[in-house]
């Protein structure tokens, strides 16, 4: 195998794009077969159709009806329009390019794809921890006092700021993104032997699916060694 760093005539080291552009001039490995690919075209086609579609009609009955509009639900929107997002902007080219059983969008493409589905995959996952947190405090605590919305709004604007935070240093050179699987989507280079990819995996796994995980837990101790529950009804606490 040849090192990762490519090391120009001059002595210098080449950029992570020129590298990467090397990459699209090589003849694409046999990943998958023929089928292979179009079954997962097959399958990528619906999810990008039914997650776009599907979501799409969440959008417009938030916007047809008011009594939707509740604090809670700005969470869900905020996840909906993540997902939609995904289907819109990520899906579809790794869906063109099962169908042709290759990556079609070269290195920039790559980079967009790999940043676009890291950015809205995050915001949905941070975005489920805000909701389960709420769930469990209105479970918990009752709370007479009118609907408060500057807490869940700024929670979809910190999910969004924080998932940036942890996807644009690959589009600056902190790690990378590129091509992954069967050679037609493109996500953070795992594979990469280098130590700004290796310290970067692990960060976005302590801040960001470790981060998530513990609230998980922290919330679901909480509830199991919690033997009060307030009762809006009567008034009186079990």
């Amino acid at each position: 195998l040849v090192a990762n760093l490519n090391v120009s005539s001059n002595g210098s080291i080449d950029d992570p794009l020129s590298s990467l552009a090397q990459e699209w001039n090589e003849p694409p490995a046999k990943r998958l077969s023929r089928t292979g690919h179009h079954v997962m075209s097959v399958f990528l086609g619906s999810i990008m159709v039914f997650g776009f579609f599907n979501n799409l009609v969440v959008l417009i009955l938030f916007i047809k009806f008011k009594t939707l509009r509740t604090p809670v639900n700005m969470l869900l929107l905020n996840i909906s329009v993540s997902d939609m997002l995904v289907c819109l902007c990520g899906t579809t080219l790794s869906f063109a390019s099962s169908l042709h059983a290759r990556w079609l969008y070269g290195k920039h493409g790559c980079m967009w794809y790999g940043f676009a589905n890291s950015c809205f995959g995050i915001v949905s996952l941070i975005s489920l921890a805000f909701l389960s947190y709420d769930r469990y405090s209105t479970l918990t605590v009752y709370n007479k006092r009118a609907p408060d919305y500057r807490k869940p709004l700024l929670a979809v604007a910190g999910s969004w700021l924080y998932s940036l935070f942890w996807t644009v240093p690959p589009l600056l050179g902190w790690s990378s993104y590129g091509l992954e699987g069967a050679g037609t989507s493109c996500s953070v280079t795992w594979t990469s032997q280098t130590p700004q990819s290796h310290s970067y995996i692990i960060c976005l796994f302590i801040f960001c699916l470790g981060r998530t995980g513990s609230h998980f837990y922290s919330l679901w101790n909480d509830s199991a060694g919690d033997q009060t529950l307030n009762l809006p009804i009567s008034g009186q606490t079990l």
